[in-house]
């Protein structure tokens, strides 16, 4: 399986731009063949806790756009993006994900809002983990701070071979993100995909890129730097079940 990471130099808070340039990734990546194309978290506003301005319905017009560009490129689609219901004063930090017909069959609510920024006072949490198949490949998505807490992918472990994460996640802390991806590449035993933004958002902060795949025992697939924003690598899901067979850890594992 082929997959694009694309690095977006997120423009704050102008969905069009971003709907735009999302577009010419995606024509990309069918051209170079790819299977699936994963964007960052926010991908449409950058990490913007303005919920009033940004957020909208789950079904409103970024769920339109990501699902026509999944079905016009036939390709599989992961991104994420702000959405709010019209009874709910916070909204919902979530990632969506598009079969090739632009069926959205997955969507995540981020479990652990980043409470060091406040995003827990714009945003709620969610509640549940989800799983999806690409082409036949089970999987699992989780969003940028969730990387920090390990349990919430051990609940997954067992069930998938390749677990997506979309972030904004800060140049500062670059060391982190590469560290706790492939720890839990290693952990799970499973294909680990890390997407994560470039540039410099609207509060200034920096983003590093640094998008990465591990394979189920930690070895290095792909490394992004901080500044190309499309990257693309093929993943064995067979390895999956390869090393599972030769090291046998997660059957002893006790939650």
């Amino acid at each position: 399986m082929k997959i694009a990471l694309i690095q977006l130099n997120i423009t704050w808070e102008s969905k069009k731009t971003n709907y735009d340039r999302a577009e010419s990734f995606a024509k990309k990546a069918a051209e170079e063949k790819c299977d699936v194309i994963v964007f960052p978290e926010m991908f449409n506003t950058g990490f913007s806790m303005n919920v009033p301005a940004i957020a909208e319905d789950e079904n409103g017009q970024t769920n339109s756009v990501l699902s026509e560009i999944a079905k016009r490129y036939g390709l599989y689609l992961i991104a994420g993006f702000p959405v709010k219901e019209h009874d709910k004063e916070k909204g919902r930090n979530i990632a969506v994900v598009y079969d090739r017909r632009g069926i959205r069959i997955a969507a995540y609510t981020k479990i652990h809002p980043f409470s060091f920024s406040g995003e827990d006072k714009y945003y709620i949490a969610g509640n549940d983990t989800v799983i999806f198949d690409i082409d036949g490949i089970p999987s699992s998505i989780f969003i940028c701070y969730d990387l920090r807490f390990p349990e919430v992918f051990r609940k997954v472990a067992k069930n998938v071979q390749a677990i997506f994460v979309i972030a904004n996640w800060p140049s500062s802390r670059k060391d982190h993100w590469e560290i706790l991806l492939k720890a839990r590449a290693i952990e799970n035993q499973c294909f680990v995909i890390g997407v994560n933004r470039t540039g410099t958002d609207g509060n200034g902060i920096h983003y590093s890129g640094a998008s990465h795949i591990f394979d189920p025992s930690g070895n290095g697939i792909l490394f992004g730097n901080d500044k190309e924003e499309f990257l693309s690598g093929e993943i064995n899901p067979s390895e999956v079940a390869e090393v599972r067979s030769k090291f046998p850890f997660l059957k002893d594992m006790r939650i």
